[in-house]
């Protein structure tokens, strides 16, 4: 344990979040998502799990340590519904709110179709899988900077 760490983050996670630069990609995958395949394509080549974790615990936890990028309207994504791409089920409206609570104020995410959220992935920096067991519980985050003290 460390002081002014989340205990959710483990070690694999926090490395990567670590070694991210501003504008790579961050997945965060449910347990229906094909992450280990799709992980193996990523930047760091590996899965890395928060199995123990919704996917609001997860982003939760996350987010206290990434900054997502504020130059950009993709700073954030989740996987639209098939056949359904405005639907917002309820996984996703609880990590919206966990968002905008990073933020500290609404900040709404984009929407990415399923086949492009897989092709998004197999790009991304790292692919985290979580305990998240219910439908649709996938996201990106974009890494953002944090400025320098004044």
């Amino acid at each position: 344990m460390l002081k002014g760490i989340d205990n959710r983050l483990n070690a694999d996670v926090l490395y990567a979040l670590r070694a991210m630069g501003h504008g790579d990609t961050l997945i965060l995958s449910d347990t229906n998502f094909p992450a280990d395949s799709i992980a193996r394509e990523t930047t760091l080549g590996t899965l890395l799990r928060m199995e123990n974790l919704t996917a609001a615990e997860a982003a939760e936890a996350i987010l206290s340590v990434l900054p997502l990028d504020t130059f950009v309207d993709d700073f954030a994504g989740r996987m639209e519904v098939v056949g359904a791409p405005d639907q917002i089920e309820p996984v996703q409206a609880e990590v919206q709110a966990v968002i905008d609570n990073a933020e500290g104020k609404p900040r709404p995410v984009i929407s990415i179709e399923r086949f492009a959220f897989y092709d998004l992935a197999k790009e991304s920096y790292a692919v985290i899988q979580t305990g998240e067991r219910r439908f649709y519980g996938c996201f990106m985050f974009r890494k953002g900077v944090i400025p320098p003290e004044a």
